[in-house]
């Protein structure tokens, strides 16, 4: 494996941490600020948003740009939002803050995916793909309980402040290691009509909805999951960041395991890791009440859903493989429309006043779903390969030996 993909990795650890690190500063913000949780929650979804359009639109800008130069600009821009953030004094500042970062963090993830899948070979696409979902994980172990202790003991802003440190040596890696590249020039250069018409293929649609609903499922609980913690489970606050590793330690763990099995196994893999996460899910609604399940559980849902990541990842490289920066992009952009709905749904039963036990059987609903549209694909794949398959010849008859 390149090293280059690994400081792309490193990135991605910077870029996760501030992803994912207010699931443990709800609490603490939203004190600060004086907002509800679930207001906090948005902070969440601005992120997700942010993501959203940002990865497709970023993309489509820098199709012909350096890619080594966008990825540089892109992390300048996300150290600045971090400082934002950090010395923001209103809750609508912090969104907007959130909103910026988020774009740079999309339009980083589309390319770097891009730049990782096109130095390797193509039977390690999974692994490549796994190297930069490491590097979330890893920001699950170690920068989301470090935020969240930061939040602690040192107040949520020194979180923001941490982040940024992050970024700028993400940003020394990239100038170090990630070699220069020119456009392609000719016929191989990039160009938008041409990458735009993957949106045509049905596969691509069925991809992007599988995507969605698997990280709507995730983010439903993991973005309440401290109050989940706390309220439901009865767990102390102090617990919170320990929890939050162990989620990232299953992370960690899953993504390895999909990494090394999807190449081959690629819909297993999928059906496996979704039907897996629905199950974790169903548990902890059950099971809430229990410290004990509530954290081996969490541990549980890491390992599931992060395991079908490098099979997402590359389901959609598969399907959209003429046109690989939009095809990372809409990889971004479909795990981020699911981060978005997620704690919006979740924020919409906790409101409802069903508590915080129900965001886990809204997740467990999503990735039953996330099943069935793996189970569409699956059969509209069949349906293609037979279409397509060069029809069978009966052998000709031998005729008998004259002599």
């Amino acid at each position: 494996m390149p090293l280059s993909v690994y400081v792309l990795g490193l990135a991605v650890f910077a870029l996760g941490t501030s992803e994912f690190m207010l699931s443990g500063l709800l609490q603490p913000l939203s004190r600060d600020l004086g907002v509800s949780i679930p207001q906090a929650g948005l902070l969440i979804s601005a992120f997700a948003v942010g993501m959203v359009v940002g990865a497709p639109v970023l993309a489509a800008a820098t199709l012909r740009l350096p890619r080594r130069t966008t990825l540089i600009s892109l992390l300048l821009v996300f150290g600045v939002g971090q400082v934002a953030g950090a010395v923001a004094p209103t809750y609508e500042l912090l969104f907007a803050s959130r909103v910026v970062s988020a774009l740079a963090c999309a339009g980083f993830w589309a390319v770097g995916a891009a730049v990782a899948v096109s130095v390797v070979h193509v039977d390690v696409r999974a692994r490549a793909m796994a190297v930069l979902v490491g590097g979330l994980s890893i920001a699950n172990i170690l920068g989301v309980p470090a935020g969240s202790l930061l939040g602690q003991h040192a107040g949520w802003r020194s979180a923001f402040w941490a982040v940024a440190v992050m970024s700028a040596v993400a940003l020394a890696g990239v100038l170090a290691f990630v070699p220069r590249t020119q456009p392609p020039t000719g016929d191989d250069r990039p160009r938008l009509a041409r990458e735009v018409r993957i949106y045509r293929d049905r596969q691509v649609w069925l991809t992007v909805l599988t995507i969605a609903l698997n990280g709507a499922a995730v983010f439903a609980v993991f973005s309440y999951l401290a109050p989940l913690l706390t309220e439901v489970a009865g767990l102390r606050e102090s617990w919170v960041p320990t929890v939050l590793a162990l989620f990232g330690l299953g992370g960690l763990l899953g993504t390895a395991i999909g990494g090394r099995i999807s190449d081959g196994h690629l819909f297993g893999t999928m059906y496996g890791g979704i039907a897996a996460s629905a199950a974790a899910l169903a548990l902890l609604a059950l099971f809430a009440r229990s410290g004990a399940a509530a954290v081996g559980l969490a541990l549980l849902l890491g390992v599931t859903a992060f395991m079908t990541a490098p099979a997402l990842n590359t389901r959609m490289f598969d399907v959209a493989g003429t046109a690989p920066t939009l095809a990372g992009a809409t990889t971004t952009a479909s795990f981020n429309i699911g981060n978005t709905a997620g704690p919006w749904l979740g924020g919409l039963v906790i409101d409802a006043g069903w508590g915080y036990q129900s965001v886990a059987w809204t997740g467990a609903a999503l990735a039953a779903a996330g099943v069935g549209t793996t189970a569409w694909a699956s059969h509209v794949r069949r349906k293609t390969a037979a279409r397509v398959r060069p029809p069978r010849h009966e052998p000709a008859a031998v005729c008998p030996d004259p002599r």
